[in-house]
């Protein structure tokens, strides 16, 4: 995340002293559609909506773009669990695919996972890492689904040539403390599609009817309340100018850093959709034991450690429940859902031998050198451990 300072503060000052908290006080000229603005020419997309959070960005793209009861979304076993939730929360249900060795959604495996009730592929781009969205639009336009991109983890991230959260139906950004860019909460609905965003207008906000909506050609309708404050406006407008700096920073720490791993033994960096603009960094062991001994460094972790973005640690998921029975979608579903751990192996065997480098885009280039130099010290001195035999 970048650094929160000066300019966030003056214009948090310059909000508090005109006295105006709500977005809709000062018309156009509030920071919160200014910074709707500014984000839709950097990323060169239509339509910019600021919303609540992440998860709510999710929920209200989906619900925009028609997704409902009876539907199939199809989301990763590796995300963070609002990807999850967020189908059921306008009564879909979702289906997991395994992810490849890239940490992202498996196009052959997710093309296996379509039936008759599929309505949306939910891609994630996981840990400033991008999906391979060529083919999975391939996919999608063969079987005419939608496409929501899960760009919370990649805000401002490119692949080939275009920013991620901009080339499917919609896409869905997170701002709380841990992105790219932060509100501490927040999120936004992007889309090229004038119906989806006056559709998500509606559903965002319940006083919709008397905003005088863009010329949508949909009958009014509400759901809630998703709107963010000028409070959070100002502080995203701020931040927004620190984006582009903090991704050339990561793009060139990802260079220095992968020295560390040339003609390492058991173990590469991981796959990468677009390597030319390439900003996390993770790399993949022979061994879930190696991988364990590794994560042990500063600045490393192991993915299968990461409980939180496992899918196997979604109790409410896994178990179905819901807040009432009778507001249940898995009672609306075609068919019966499973989740059955074995079928995921693949993921979580990734996940075991997977371990994630930070970049350290808060920390001068020389603490990045030295600590370069203690990981790629870690890896010549230990004993990969043995590859197990191949099944005869």
């Amino acid at each position: 995340m970048p650094r929160v300072g000066f300019s966030e503060a003056a214009a948090l000052g310059r909000v508090i002293a005109r006295g105006q908290l709500l977005r809709y006080a000062q018309g156009d000229k509030g920071y919160t559609p200014r910074f709707e603005a500014e984000l839709a020419k950097m990323l060169d997309v239509r339509h910019v909506l600021a919303v609540n959070s992440g998860t709510n960005a999710l929920i209200t793209a989906l619900a925009a773009a028609g997704v409902g009861p009876g539907d199939e979304v199809l989301v990763p076993a590796y995300t963070w669990v609002s990807t999850a939730i967020a189908p059921l929360a306008v009564g879909a249900v979702p289906v997991l695919v395994n992810v490849d060795e890239s940490l992202t959604m498996d196009p052959i495996e997710l093309e296996r996972q379509i039936t008759p009730y599929t309505k949306a592929i939910l891609p994630v781009h996981m840990l400033n890492v991008v999906c391979d969205m060529d083919a999975i639009m391939a996919v999608a336009r063969r079987h005419g689904l939608l496409v929501v991109e899960d760009a919370c983890q990649a805000i401002g991230v490119s692949y080939k040539g275009r920013r991620v959260g901009t080339i499917g139906d919609a896409g869905a950004f997170s701002f709380n403390h841990y992105k790219n860019i932060t509100a501490g909460e927040g999120g936004a609905v992007l889309t090229n599609v004038d119906r989806i965003h006056g559709r998500a207008l509606m559903f965002h906000d319940p006083g919709n009817f008397i905003r005088g909506l863009e010329a949508s050609t949909e009958p009014y309708f509400s759901h809630s309340n998703m709107r963010v404050s000028e409070l959070t406006g100002a502080v995203l407008y701020a931040q927004l100018k620190k984006l582009d700096p903090l991704l050339r920073r990561l793009k060139r720490r990802h260079a220095m850093m992968a020295e560390a791993f040339e003609g390492a033994s058991g173990c590469r960096l991981s796959p990468h959709n677009d390597p030319e603009n390439a900003v996390g960094m993770t790399v993949l062991f022979d061994s879930a034991g190696d991988a364990e001994a590794f994560g042990q460094n500063r600045g490393v972790e192991r993915l299968i450690e990461t409980d939180r973005h496992v899918f196997t640690n979604w109790d409410a998921i896994l178990s179905k429940r819901s807040f009432h029975p009778r507001m249940n979608p898995y009672q609306w579903a075609n068919r019966e859902i499973e989740y059955r751990i074995e079928d995921y192996d693949r993921t979580l065997d990734i996940l075991r031998r997977t371990c994630r480098v930070a970049l350290g885009a808060q920390f001068p280039m020389p603490v990045m050198r030295m600590r370069r130099s203690v990981l790629k010290n870690a890896l010549s001195t230990r004993v990969p451990a043995p590859r197990p035999l191949a099944a005869e």
